[in-house]
């Protein structure tokens, strides 16, 4: 498990960014096989927070400023359960990383070749 006071430069480098579009290919059936997207990444725990996916309730007190009750909330999901649509052909693909024209490093789908925004 990732050290919460850890610094962010020792975090790994996800292939999964905030606004991709990504298949669940693990866990629930009913989560499985939609192309959804990602809301937010944390990169300490290898986890991504998917529209959607991963609902959970959460059983809330009555305070003097809300009402309690029962409120759904999306669940992080492990990103080795996610893989990235291809912007092609539609298709899940994996990701790999190359140099571009600007000397900076892009994202690629290996299937086609095509370069992820």
């Amino acid at each position: 498990m990732a050290n919460k006071g850890k610094q962010n430069r020792f975090a790994p480098k996800l292939k999964i960014k905030k606004g991709d579009k990504v298949v669940v290919i693990a866990g629930a059936y009913r989560d499985r096989s939609k192309v959804r997207e990602v809301l937010e990444v944390l990169p300490t725990e290898n986890r991504a927070i998917v529209d959607g996916v991963n609902i959970r309730k959460k059983h809330s007190k009555p305070t003097q400023t809300s009402p309690g009750g029962i409120n759904e909330i999306t669940a992080p999901i492990h990103i080795s359960n996610l893989m990235v649509v291809d912007p092609k052909s539609g298709e899940p693909t994996r990701v790999g990383r190359t140099v571009g024209e600007n000397g900076k490093t892009v994202r690629f789908a290996k299937k086609s070749g095509e370069i992820i925004k």
